[in-house]
C-alpha cells in the first residue's frame, strides 16, 4: 500500500505543493526519505518516530520509504514533519486514506507530538488555495497570519494525537482543541502608534524637516549630509513616525515577507531596517541556501536606513541600483529565479569627508584632498542619480539650542509632528485619487503626464534640465518630487514654485559615474 499526503513549502515569494508518498515493505526495519531532502527534512525521521510513539500511536516495524515529489526540487524546513507522520500512520493502517483526501497538512513536530509553528505560512496557504485545496491543517500559532488568505478553511493543530482523533472521527472536545478559522479575515485599519522620535524632539533643522516631510509624503529616497552630531540619524528615525499606518493589503504583504524568516503573528507596523555597513551582499539582497529575503525586501513598504553611506562597500551599494528602480529583487539560482518585492523608501546619511568636518564653520577638517575625493567616490553616480532629495543638515546654533531647552520639548504638544502628519495625510489622499496603491515616487515614466504640469512650469523644467545637465532619470524624479510638493499644498497642477523647490533638492556636486 502506498499513501499520499499533500503538503507545501514556501518558495521565494510563492510556494510549491509537495506530495508525500509513503511505502512500507517487509524486511529489516528502517526509515528513509528520498526526493532532494535537505538536512532539516532528513532529521525529521527522529522527530516523527518519537512524536508517533509519544502520541500513543504505533510506529510500524517495517522498511519505510518516504518520497517527496517533485523529486528535482530541493525541500527545506521542518514543515513536512506532520504530513510525513500522517503518511506513516496511513500506510500502517491506523489512519484511513479517505481521512486526508482533499486536505493539506504542514507543521513541525516536537518529540512529544506537539505541533510547532513554521515560517512562510501565508505562502503555504496561498499555494494550497491556488491548487484548489479547501481545507488546510496548520500549527495553531500560525492561524492568525494564515487567516489573511481567503478561499481556504484554516484548521489549527495543537498536537498529533488530537489531529489523529479528528481525522478518524473520534475527536475529543477539550479546552485546547484545534482552532478552526474561516478564510479571508478582514483586517481593520491599524491605529498609528506613538513614534519613538517626534519632529519636535529635533531642535532646529527646519529645512531638513521640510525635506523629510516631502520624502515621506511621496515615498522619495533622501540623502542627509552633514557633520557628526547634527541630528541626521534622529531625522531618519523620525520618518517612521510620519509614515501612515499599513493598509490591509499591505499588512498581508509585510506579514508574508517577514514570516519567511521566522514564524510570527501579523506585522502591523511599517518596517524600519537599518543594516550595518559590515553587512554582506547576501544579507542585504537575500539569498543563502534557502534563498530567503534580504534587508531590502524586509524593508518593503517601509524604510531602509543606511547610516554613513560611504562606509558601505561600493559593491554592496551598487546592488541597490536595480531594486531602487524596479521595486523588486531577483535572486538567481542554477535551476530557478526567485522574485521578492522591494518597494522601500531609502533614507541615507553621510559625512562630507572621513573626519566629518569639511565645510564646518566651527571645526577644522584635517583630511587630505586625496582622502576626501576617495571618500566621496565610494558612492557611485548611478546610485546617487536614484536619490530624489539631497539635504544639507547644518550645525544648530548654540543660542537656538539653549532657547529650545527652556521650553517643554516634544511631549504632549508635538506641534511640528502633527502639522507634518496632517500634510502627509492630505498628500496621501491626493495620491490615492490618482492611483489607489501607487505613491508619487512609483509613478512610471509613461504615466508622468498624469501628474498635471502647468505649461509654464514645463518650460522652466526644460531650461533647468539643460542648465543643470540632469539625466533622464533625474528629470522624471524632479517631476515626481514637485508633484508631492503640490499635493502637500493641495494643488491640482505642478507650478513654478513646486518645481523650483524640487530642483533645490538635487545633488549640487555630481558623484562618480563609474
Amino acid at each position: 500500500m502506498v499513501s499520499k499526503i499533500r503538503s507545501a513549502i514556501p518558495l521565494g515569494y510563492g510556494g510549491k505543493i509537495i506530495e508525500i508518498e509513503g511505502d512500507a515493505s517487509n524486511g529489516l526495519p528502517g526509515f528513509s526519505i528520498v526526493g532532494m531532502a535537505a538536512k532539516t527534512v532528513e532529521e525529521s525521521r527522529e522527530r516523527v518516530r518519537s512524536a508517533i510513539n509519544n502520541s500513543l500511536l504505533d510506529f510500524p516495524a517495517k522498511k519505510l520509504t518516504i518520497s517527496l515529489a517533485p523529486a528535482e526540487l530541493n525541500k527545506e524546513g521542518a514543515g513536512l514533519d506532520l504530513p510525513i507522520a500522517l503518511a506513516i500512520l496511513t500506510i500502517s493502517g491506523q489512519l484511513p486514506e479517505a481521512a486526508t483526501s482533499g486536505k493539506l497538512f504542514v507543521g513541525e513536530l516536537a518529540l512529544d507530538g506537539l505541533v510547532r509553528p513554521v515560517p512562510g505560512i501565508i505562502n503555504v496557504v496561498e499555494v494550497a488555495r491556488d491548487a484548489g485545496i479547501k481545507i488546510v491543517y496548520i500549527p495553531t500559532e500560525n492561524v492568525e497570519a494564515a487567516s489573511l488568505v481567503d478561499g481556504v478553511e484554516i484548521r489549527g493543530v495543537t498536537d498529533l494525537k488530537t489531529l489523529f482523533r479528528e481525522l478518524i472521527g473520534t475527536r475529543v472536545e477539550t479546552a485546547d482543541m484545534n482552532a478552526r478559522v474561516d478564510a479571508g479575515r478582514v483586517i481593520k485599519p491599524q491605529e498609528k502608534k506613538k513614534p519613538h522620535v517626534w519632529l519636535d524632539n529635533i531642535h532646529g533643522q527646519a529645512e531638513a524637516k521640510r525635506a523629510l516631510t516631502i520624502a515621506v509624503a511621496g515615498r522619495h529616497n533622501i540623502l542627509l549630509s552633514g557633520p557628526p552630531g547634527v541630528g541626521k540619524t534622529m531625522l531618519a528615525r523620525a520618518a517612521l513616525g510620519l509614515l501612515p499606518p499599513l493598509l490591509p493589503q499591505e499588512v498581508v504583504a509585510v506579514s508574508k515577507l517577514h514570516s519567511l524568516i521566522r514564524p510570527q503573528p501579523l506585522s502591523t507596523e511599517r518596517p524600519f531596517r537599518a543594516p550595518h555597513h559590515t553587512a554582506s551582499v547576501g544579507s542585504l539582497i537575500g539569498g543563502g541556501a534557502k534563498a530567503i529575503p534580504g534587508e531590502i525586501s524586509l524593508a518593503h513598504l517601509g524604510v531602509l536606513f543606511l547610516d554613513e553611506l560611504p562606509e558601505y562597500p561600493r559593491a554592496l551599494l551598487d546592488t541597490l541600483r536595480q531594486p531602487l528602480e524596479d521595486k523588486e529583487i531577483t535572486i538567481t539560482r542554477v535551476s530557478q529565479k526567485l522574485n521578492y518585492p522591494a518597494d522601500f523608501m531609502l533614507i541615507a546619511t553621510r559625512n562630507p569627508c572621513p573626519c566629518g568636518y569639511l565645510g564646518d564653520p566651527e571645526r577644522e577638517c584635517r583630511c587630505l584632498t586625496g582622502q576626501i575625493r576617495a571618500y566621496q567616490k565610494r558612492v557611485s553616480g548611478p546610485l546617487l542619480d536614484r536619490i530624489d532629495l539631497f539635504v544639507d543638515v547644518e550645525r544648530v546654533d548654540t543660542n537656538e539650542l539653549v532657547a529650545a531647552t527652556k521650553k517643554a520639548g516634544g511631549g504632549e504638544e508635538a506641534l511640528e509632528q502633527r502639522r507634518a502628519e496632517t500634510l502627509i495625510a492630505q498628500a496621501t489622499a491626493k495620491q490615492r485619487e490618482r492611483h489607489p496603491y501607487l505613491y508619487n515616487s512609483g509613478v512610471p515614466s509613461h504615466s508622468i503626464k498624469e501628474l498635471g504640469v502647468a505649461p509654464g512650469a514645463l518650460d522652466l523644467l526644460r531650461r533647468a534640465t539643460e542648465k543643470l545637465k540632469l539625466s533622464t532619470r533625474a528629470y522624471f524624479r524632479v517631476l515626481r518630487v514637485a508633484r508631492t510638493i503640490a499635493d502637500l499644498e493641495a494643488g491640482d497642477e505642478i507650478g513654478d514654485e513646486h518645481l523650483l523647490e524640487a530642483l533645490q533638492y538635487r545633488e549640487k556636486t555630481g558623484g562618480d559615474d563609474g
